[in-house]
């Protein structure tokens, strides 16, 4: 075994994992790591302003890619500056090896400045997190790690790094990476039940999840949804394309509101669910969102999920990529001539209602393309319109982005990225992270004016790196979203139309200077004709380039 330090074999263990990016923003606890890598030719570091921006990259990237990287934070204020964006990464399933520098041991007992029980804090965000404490474990902490991130289903996990164990020496065995194989089939006489259950629907709909786009498996459900006949919503919070928005089944995310969930299952008999959300709500009802015995197939990566909420006729643990070919078949195997025949009427007439709905879409978003500021219905449009087919969207629009996806060409797995966890102050990062990760595709993201100002300061990395993306900024001077949800609870504010500290109008923020003053181009559009222009400019662009977009303030829906 070589003798070496502890930084030294940790880069190495990095390599040997297939890290190839370190996001971070360094303090003095991770200045033996940032003095390895000035020697350091493979792995790449990502300097970000604040430990939330870095945060978010890190889970861009890991979505992105697929791939596990290293988010580098600085003792316990680093740690708990990130924890609010590591929760969104938890809901995403993010690969992510998250280290906080830790003083040496033979000093903590003194509970000096920047002590915390890190793996303590960071435990509830992770899948599994610990602290290492020798030098000789620390292969098998960073191994175990990495295959814990990755293995289905993924997420971030956590290892507080002392400062000690960087700096001391020793003969280290570095062992080796392994990986827990991910093609899981589901049962398969659960998949025969679930079979002749489906056969004998009349009306099913599916509920797709991001472990469909995670095992890149948009055609099998394809397939599936066509053998049945049925229409297929996102999830309430889509981390990701869970379906190609072009194929007329598609019909959007389902609306996270207990009456609308039941409204929408109560047109039909039968929901299967393929990794989707059961439900994560935005707000209490007074109506279950699952009709009374509801009967539900549900197939999920993730074996809490199953069942978790309400009764499920089938539970099935397994990867879609390989599960949903052999649901599919035993499907076509499972129903006689006249069920054949029902299923394939069924899928004409829900090709079509899908076809009026997105037509009936755009004729609302033309009525409104004239309006002026411009409305968020048209823009939406508009920028479904001009983008290119092989575009990528990251979308924290949050209360202005209604029919996005269903404007969007966005047909494969890496098309769009979504707020998952609804910490805003994600999209503007990650967008930075999926750009690293997609170097070769446009990269899009549509963010909140509220949202942009949580990790602001995101755009001077996106700078630095010179990555040739487009932020536009839904400008709406507001938290719109607030004033939505605040009228629905029909109270004071719904009576005098008064809406406390949810304005942001005085002053209003310039995010042009702001930008400019960051490193981008910047500029303002207050037309859809000015957005048209500008867009076209951002995607021939060298570099990056803001987009401040005024809209209708209007809290109201269309």
């Amino acid at each position: 075994m070589p003798m070496m330090s502890g930084k030294t074999a940790l880069l190495e263990l990095l390599r040997q994992e297939g890290v190839r990016m370190i996001f971070g923003n360094p303090g003095t606890t991770e200045l033996p790591l940032m003095d390895a890598l000035a020697a350091e030719q493979q792995l790449r570091y990502i300097l970000a302003l604040q430990e939330a921006p870095a945060t978010s990259m890190a889970d861009g990237y890991c979505q992105a890619s697929g791939e596990c990287a290293m988010l580098n934070l600085h003792a316990a204020p680093g740690l708990g500056n990130a924890l609010g964006m590591l929760y969104d990464a938890q809901k995403a399933g993010s690969p992510i090896l998250v280290t906080a520098g830790q003083h040496e041991q033979r000093f903590n007992f003194t509970e000096p400045l920047l002590m915390g029980d890190l793996p303590t804090i960071a435990r509830p965000f992770v899948k599994w997190s610990d602290e290492v404490r020798r030098l000789e474990d620390l292969p098998r902490a960073i191994h175990r790690a990495v295959k814990t991130a990755l293995a289905p289903p993924m997420g971030p996990v956590f290892l507080s790094l002392p400062g000690d164990i960087l700096t001391d020496s020793a003969d280290i065995d570095l062992g080796a990476p392994s990986r827990v194989a991910s093609g899981m089939r589901g049962d398969a006489s659960a998949i025969q039940r679930a079979a002749a259950i489906i056969a004998k629907a009349k009306s099913p709909v599916i509920i797709a999840g991001d472990c469909v786009p995670q095992g890149n498996a948009l055609q099998e459900l394809v397939d599936l949804a066509e053998a049945m006949g049925a229409p297929v919503y996102d999830e309430g919070m889509a981390s990701r394309a869970m379906f190609p928005s072009s194929h007329p089944l598609y019909r959007g995310a389902i609306v996270r509101l207990p009456a609308a969930i039941r409204g929408m299952l109560m047109q039909h008999d039968l929901l299967v669910s393929v990794g989707g959300d059961l439900f994560t709500l935005s707000l209490p009802g007074d109506v279950e969102p699952m009709p009374e015995d509801f009967p539900v197939i549900h197939l999920d990566t993730n074996p809490w999920e199953l069942g978790k909420n309400y009764p499920e006729q089938v539970s099935i643990l397994g990867e879609p990529k390989v599960t949903l070919p052999e649901l599919t078949e035993a499907l076509r195997k499972a129903r006689s001539a006249a069920e054949a025949e029902s299923a394939v009427k069924r899928l004409d007439h829900a090709k079509a209602e899908g076809i009026a709905s997105l037509h009936k879409l755009n004729a609302m978003a033309d009525a409104l393309s004239e309006r002026h500021p411009i409305h968020p219905l048209a823009l939406m449009q508009t920028i479904g319109r001009m983008l290119p087919a092989d575009a990528v969207v990251i979308d924290e629009t949050v209360s202005s982005g209604t029919g996005l996806r269903r404007f969007l060409k966005s047909d494969d797995a890496q098309s769009f990225y979504g707020l998952r966890g609804g910490g805003i102050g994600w999209g503007l990062p990650a967008a930075i992270g999926v750009k690293l990760a997609l170097p070769n595709r446009p990269v899009v993201a549509l963010i909140g004016d509220g949202s942009a100002m949580y990790t602001i300061q995101g755009l001077w990395t996106a700078a630095r790196e010179n990555l040739k993306m487009v932020f536009v900024i839904i400008n709406n001077y507001s938290y719109r979203i607030l004033k939505q949800r605040t009228n629905a609870m029909k109270g004071f504010a719904a009576q005098h139309d008064n809406y406390v500290a949810m304005d942001l109008d005085k002053p209003r923020v310039d995010f042009v200077s702001v930008a400019r003053g960051l490193g981008l181009a910047a500029h303002k559009a207050t037309t859809l004709s000015d957005l048209g222009d500008l867009m076209e400019a951002a995607l021939a662009a060298d570099g990056p380039t803001l987009i401040d977009v005024e809209v209708d303030r209007s809290w109201k829906p269309v």
